[in-house]
């Protein structure tokens, strides 16, 4: 008998931790589902570091050696222009000529009185981003030679870049990340918790665009950041 009630109270004894052992895994179990979600901003305004011109013209003719020599007249003096006002050679590209044929299109009346319609252009690409936006606003230059560069046709617009991305990212991802913990920190007091460790985090993509239409050459940087906090009581 009191072999039997030895063996009853082992068992009540191991029941009872038994439980204590569930109710202390559940408690941790339901503790680690209490996540915060939040996200953290960081912008930058940098000035663009590249930017791409094409200076783009048209000539219309009917013989097409002559509108060659004209060509080639007119690349050598923006080519002389661009030069003598501090573009360097290997930041000029003389592209090939566009020749429409105008009598040749099918569904289009030429009203022009001439055969041949030709584009031509000569882009440059630099990192001299204030020297080209100053000769852009001098093009006047070439006008008084008898050159008019075209604008308006979406092919041709002049591209302002920003290339550095990665100096400016430890930077950027460090204040998204602060402005995130702000966040969870700010959600825990009002829920009468304490911000835990970092369950999940989420760099984001980074995003370069222009920051307004009359601004081209300022680029806005942007990066969110994504991270799931614990939080514990």
């Amino acid at each position: 008998m009191k072999s039997w009630k030895v063996e009853a109270a082992i068992v009540a004894t191991g029941l009872v931790l038994t439980g204590l052992f569930v109710k202390n895994g559940l408690d941790g179990f339901a503790d680690s589902d209490r996540v915060v979600n939040v996200k953290g901003l960081a912008e930058m305004e940098v000035n663009a570091n590249k930017v791409t011109w094409p200076l783009m013209y048209k000539e219309l003719g009917n013989d097409l050696p002559l509108l060659y020599n004209r060509i080639n007249t007119t690349n050598k003096a923006i080519v002389d222009f661009l030069k003598q006002n501090g573009i360097t050679e290997e930041e000029i590209t003389v592209n090939a000529p566009e020749i429409i044929d105008l009598n040749a299109e099918r569904y289009s009346e030429n009203r022009t009185g001439y055969r041949y319609n030709v584009t031509a252009v000569i882009t440059v690409t630099s990192t001299q981003v204030d020297l080209v936006r100053r000769l852009i606003n001098e093009q006047g230059e070439l006008l008084k030679q008898g050159i008019a560069i075209t604008g308006g046709d979406y092919r041709y617009n002049v591209l302002f870049d920003y290339t550095d991305l990665n100096r400016i990212k430890p930077q950027m991802i460090e204040e998204a990340t602060k402005n995130a913990r702000s966040a969870a920190e700010k959600f825990a007091s009002d829920s009468d918790s304490k911000l835990g460790k970092i369950k999940h985090a989420n760099q984001g993509q980074f995003s370069i665009t222009d920051r307004d239409s009359n601004t081209p050459y300022i680029k806005k940087v942007r990066v969110v950041t994504t991270i799931d906090y614990y939080l514990e009581d």
